[in-house]
């Protein structure tokens, strides 16, 4: 059987590559490619359905990326053994594809497609996450399946003052700066990541920086489709239009929706109005008016509601609310209002709301991470909910969504970088962001809600993070624009741009942008970043009016923790034969303990719950752990007893020998009735040899006999 094998190389101009091969794996698939940077490859596929299902009126696109355990040469956990559902970690970059991709299918597209990215193999040093948009968007080019692609994902990152493509895992290590951005050959429509507080300007350079990248990667991708020869894409037709009903649904709604638009009310005043609207229209079409039209009727409306809405921004400046566009809604905040958490805050701007609690735990409680790719320990989670209350819905509740762990995921970067260093924070830190309401930017909330709890629970976080999500309105020609602070939910929905940014006073720590258009400038992203400055700003003094810093100390009901370091060499000793010494120091004090090595130390973690189970354990692990000294008097007791003299434990687990020379001024010619098993005898350390062997005298202590005259 023979193969026709296509290749393409993508030249990082560093002297790395990342190869693009189709042809060979997956031939049955709509579109296949092979990714390969390194040693990292990348199978990417996609199906799109031949029709779309009747009544659908959106794209149903499923974006899957997930690692296989073999491409790291790992075997699952777990009792089945075998890959399990999503983790966090490639949900989260199943999101990072879907939002760059699902722009530019064509908006009356409406087939079930689904892409799936599988990682076969892994180089440790090349994260596989930064090739995964590449190569779904590579595999739609080398199909029929219509697409204003093609995209792709690039990371750039500022290393030793250096903006970088795809870094290795090590050097990222070093990033002040980290962004996954992805675009086409003419925009950026997603970027996402963290920074350690720079500067709006600095942002803005490394987006452009790797949108150069994203260009050559797109053409060569156009050169990949066309060596395929799938150049021509599929013949479609997945909507029904009416365009005298559609005339008519705008003149006898616009009027309407555009006054209620524009008259400032709440939420569910506005929608239930808006309702009204469409419901009236839809009587007057009688009783026997075919589900397509009434079908249509709605879909048309949603477009009056879309260039109502729309055009009153743009037009007189004004926004559902009543706010100008700059205008931060009305915020109040509140710490300590749940007297059990170890930290709690309620933070509320306008109809979001975030009630927020951090629990400080032990090492035990650090989250295990068992990724194919990424696996170790990490001591900083954060958890979002989003009830269907929040927004007045009946929501079963099943669990973290992606939409949870995508928005938790921006909140846990964020509040991240202002964490106090590892040596100076011995707690594993849980913060929960329950969401009770919303009306848009909840994840913003979650971040300063976040932050108060923090502060609340007295962790020395380095300054107060804030964030704020900002909207954009444009016309259909690019001519006239407005930039949005602090949008509603309905602003997100109808608008152009959902772009959040948290940062503390002194630059952004995060930001999440998605973009529905094409055709951003730069100019228009670094006035909206301007304007999200002085958002963020503005928030940040208002929470400060609650808490300005960490309380100077823990709740009284925490858990408290000391770290103590000890030698490498005595880790055994503290530990015992099979646990048991640390076991039973556990059981002793109530404190739970536990040690590592690092950095040639033992570092031994004590958690308990009281001062007194604390100190009982501190001082049980320093008498394991101390050194003996040479010149110390030490309360000893006899172990065993020798012809030539004592075995004396001056510490636990250390014993010295006690000459028979040693014991006495006088002369003992045999150690019979000198000493018995479990005598108690003070003695000074006189000397510790190269073998580590304790010299002991008792006779030093004793006062001299007088001399005979």
């Amino acid at each position: 059987m023979s193969l026709n094998v296509i290749k393409k190389v993508i030249d990082l101009g560093d002297g790395r590559t990342i190869e693009i091969e189709t042809g060979k794996l997956a031939k049955q698939a709509d579109g296949s490619v092979v990714v390969k940077m390194g040693d990292t490859m990348l199978l990417a596929t996609v199906v799109s359905s031949p029709d779309a299902k009747e009544g659908v009126d959106f794209l149903p696109l499923s974006v899957d990326y997930q690692e296989k355990y073999a491409a790291t040469g790992r075997i699952p956990g777990g009792f089945l053994r075998r890959e399990a559902r999503l983790s966090d970690y490639e949900v989260l970059i199943s999101r990072l594809v879907d939002r760059a991709l699902r722009p530019l299918f064509p908006d009356d597209y409406h087939a079930d497609t689904q892409v799936m990215i599988s990682l076969i193999s892994a180089d440790k040093e090349i994260m596989p996450d930064c090739l995964a948009g590449l190569a779904a968007s590579a595999a739609i080019a080398v199909s029929d399946i219509p697409f204003n692609g093609p995209i792709s994902e690039v990371r750039v990152a500022k290393i030793d003052g250096q903006l970088v493509i795809n870094p290795t895992m090590t050097d990222l290590e070093r990033a002040t700066l980290e962004f996954i951005v992805a675009g086409s050959e003419f925009d950026i429509n997603m970027v996402e990541g963290e920074a350690k507080e720079i500067q709006e300007d600095e942002m803005v350079e490394a987006i452009k920086f790797a949108h150069e990248a994203i260009k050559k990667q797109v053409f060569v991708q156009r050169e990949l489709t066309e060596a395929v020869g799938k150049t021509q894409k599929r013949v479609y037709s997945h909507e029904t239009h009416d365009e005298d009903l559609k005339k008519a649904v705008y003149a006898a709604t616009y009027d309407k929706v555009y006054a209620i638009a524009s008259s400032a009310s709440a939420k569910d005043e506005r929608a239930t109005k808006f309702k009204e609207v469409i419901d009236s229209y839809i009587e007057t079409l009688g009783e026997d008016v075919e589900d397509i039209t009434k079908s249509l009727a709605k879909k048309y409306y949603h477009d009056v509601e879309y260039d109502a809405i729309r055009n009153l921004v743009l037009d007189e400046g004004k926004r559902l609310d009543g706010r100008t566009t700059t205008q931060i809604r009305p915020i109040w905040s509140e710490v300590s209002y749940l007297p059990s958490a170890h930290g709690s805050a309620i933070f509320t701007r306008g109809e979001t709301q975030s009630l927020t609690t951090v629990t400080l735990g032990s090492k035990d409680d650090e989250q295990m991470i068992d990724g194919a790719f990424i696996n170790g320990y990490q001591k900083f989670i954060l958890h979002y909910n989003f009830p269907g209350f929040s927004t007045g819905e009946v929501r079963p509740n099943r669990g973290a969504g992606r939409r949870e762990i995508g928005h938790g995921n921006l909140a846990m970067r964020s509040l991240k970088q202002v964490l106090p260093p590892e040596d100076e924070n011995p707690y594993t830190i849980r913060v929960v962001s329950d969401i009770l309401e919303s009306n848009g930017s909840s994840s913003m909330a979650t971040v300063c809600a976040g932050t108060l709890a923090l502060m609340d629970a007295g962790v020395k976080i380095k300054a107060p993070v804030t964030g704020i999500a900002m909207g954009l309105i444009t016309n259909e020609m690019g001519t006239k624009y407005a930039i949005l602070s602090d949008i509603l939910g309905d602003e997100d929905h109808l608008g152009d741009m959902d772009f959040k940014v948290t940062g503390t006073e002194n630059g952004i720590v995060a930001c999440q942008m998605d973009l529905k258009i094409n055709g951003l400038s730069y100019e228009v992203l670094a006035k909206a970043l301007a304007q999200a400055k002085d958002g963020r700003l503005h928030i940040l003094n208002e929470i400060k009016k609650t808490i300005s810093e960490p309380r100077e100390d823990y709740k009284p009901h925490a858990p408290r923790i000391i770290v103590i370091k000890i030698d490498k060499e005595y880790i055994g000793a503290v530990i015992g034969p099979g646990g048991k010494i640390i076991q039973e120091m556990q059981r002793e004090t109530g404190a739970t303990i536990s040690i590592e090595e690092k950095d040639n130390q033992g570092i031994v973690q004590i958690f308990a719950a009281n001062k007194a189970s604390i100190d009982a354990a501190v001082s049980r692990i320093r008498a394991i752990a101390a050194k003996p000294e040479v010149g110390e008097i030490y309360e000893g007791k006899v172990k065993s007893i020798m012809p030539f003299g004592a075995f004396v434990e001056i510490m636990p687990g250390k014993d010295g020998l006690l000459h028979i020379s040693e014991i006495d001024h006088k002369r003992f010619e045999t150690m019979d009735g000198i000493f018995k098993v479990g005598d108690e005898v003070r003695v000074k350390l006189l000397d510790i040899d190269k073998q580590g062997k304790l010299k002991l005298s008792r006779k030093v202590l004793l006062p001299k006999p007088e001399k005979a005259q």
